[in-house]
């Protein structure tokens, strides 16, 4: 992190160097600004307006909030639910000999999994965090959910028609290194099993 401040400025300067799960960003904290923030893109850095009188915790709390939400702004961020569906849909007539699922969805509440799958509803659920990752990524795991509405468990045949997707291992790589960098322990269990009691 580096800091700049002008002495003819009001407005003191902050680089925070790009983490895994962010750009570069840039934070302006200035005296005449008095109770908002606002960001903004410049090229691939981010670009955070805040007043200055915000400090320690406030300000960390303050300034992620502001990047969090521009980068779901980001045009492949801000893809909503129909268009995940409908990739899913395109992948699943490409790999999955057609199999359909009967709904796919961004989600939040995954702590532990990039994705889940509920082969008896046909559901699939995919991580908020995943938006982030590029596209060949998020297409890996749709495929692999999509896999488990023909075979449940991880099997060879399960492994036959996930790794249809050519970069089916490649993203496998790209994930656990994402999952370091943000501190997450990912489980390996992905399929929600109803049981009949």
């Amino acid at each position: 992190m580096s800091k700049h401040s002008n002495k003819d400025s009001d407005t003191t300067i902050t680089i925070e160097s790009p983490r895994f799960d962010r750009p570069e960003v840039e934070i302006r904290a200035s005296t005449r600004r008095k109770k908002t923030g606002t960001a903004h893109w410049s090229g691939s850095r981010i670009v955070v307006l805040i007043p200055a009188r915000i400090k320690g915790r406030e300000r960390t709390a303050f300034v992620d909030d502001l990047v969090e939400r521009l980068m779901t702004q980001r045009p492949q961020n801000s893809a909503g639910d129909a268009t995940l569906e409908d990739r899913a849909n395109q992948l699943a007539e490409l790999f999955n000999n057609g199999v359909m699922p009967s709904s796919v969805r961004w989600v939040k509440n995954q702590q532990a999994r990039w994705a889940s799958c509920s082969p008896a509803s046909k559901e699939i659920r995919m991580s908020n965090r995943l938006r982030q990752c590029p596209e060949w990524v998020i297409d890996a795991v749709l495929v692999h959910e999509l896999a488990h509405l023909q075979e449940v468990g991880h099997t060879a045949r399960f492994n036959e028609i996930a790794n249809r997707f050519e970069r089916q291992e490649e993203s496998a790589l790209f994930l656990e290194g994402y999952a370091l960098g943000l501190g997450l322990r990912i489980e390996e269990g992905d399929v929600d099993v109803i049981s009949a009691d």
